[in-house]
């Protein structure tokens, strides 16, 4: 039964037929995360985690159920570069700590000012300067914004664990009061910082193709990316203080 669902898939295509196709998607999907991910990252890792996806994919894909196989391996291919990067805990406390004092900067700023803190203002309040600030949002790519299943012991006191759906009455009310503050943070980000998470997460362009489309440097757009981030994690904090 097992093999002929393998067979039943998009004209008739095996399972090796399938990933023969598919190839190409892995490295599509491996330098758009890596766009975000720390620069200790490997994109040849990322690759052989997405490839085991990927085979996992067409082993469990079954063209009955409706969906095309790209839709069905996608997240699958996905989920295994993400499961690659949490076992090789790549990221550095140091780079976990700036991201909570930049967060904290940006809170700080912005609830003396009421408005929006800007890159200047930001820097000023961590004391260095605005080359050296911008080198650090540079090198915060891979910081997450919030996980939608564990907590990461490195965030102490941010806004990273989003209960899962279906579970705990209480946790479920928690997901959604979260969730509405994120969506009502992402709204009022400055046009430029909304515009290339938009840009990045709902239309997938890595950042070089953000940066043309905005004018700007690849490394500015990854600077862009990071204090929008940041931001988001310093109003949901507030939020759901």
């Amino acid at each position: 039964m097992k093999g002929v669902a393998l067979y039943a898939t998009l004209g008739g295509d095996t399972a090796d037929d399938l990933v023969a196709r598919h190839a190409p998607q892995i490295k599509r999907i491996a330098y758009h995360l890596l766009a975000r991910l720390p620069a200790s990252i490997q994109v040849d890792d990322l690759i052989q985690a997405g490839m085991l996806g990927l085979l996992d994919a067409a082993r469990r894909y079954d063209a009955g159920q409706g969906a095309s196989f790209t839709t069905f391996a996608e997240p699958r291919i996905r989920g295994a570069m993400l499961d690659e990067i949490r076992k090789g805990d790549w990221t550095p406390r140091s780079v976990h700590r700036r991201a909570r004092e930049i967060t904290a900067a940006i809170h700080a700023v912005e609830t003396a000012t009421g408005r929006e803190a800007r890159d200047g203002a930001i820097a000023e309040h961590l004391g260095m300067s605005l080359t050296n600030y911008h080198a650090t949002l540079a090198d915060l790519r891979g910081q997450k914004l919030l996980s939608l299943d564990q907590a990461d012991p490195d965030e102490e006191g941010e806004i990273q664990r989003v209960p899962a759906p279906g579970g705990d009455p209480a946790e479920t009310v928690n997901r959604e009061s979260l969730l509405k503050s994120l969506a009502a943070a992402i709204d009022l980000l400055p046009e430029r910082e909304k515009l290339v998470l938009s840009l990045y997460y709902d239309e997938e362009l890595h950042l070089k193709e953000i940066g043309a489309v905005l004018g700007v440097s690849e490394s500015r757009v990854c600077q862009l990316h990071s204090q929008a981030l940041a931001r988001l994690r310093a109003r949901v904090a507030a939020a759901t203080a």
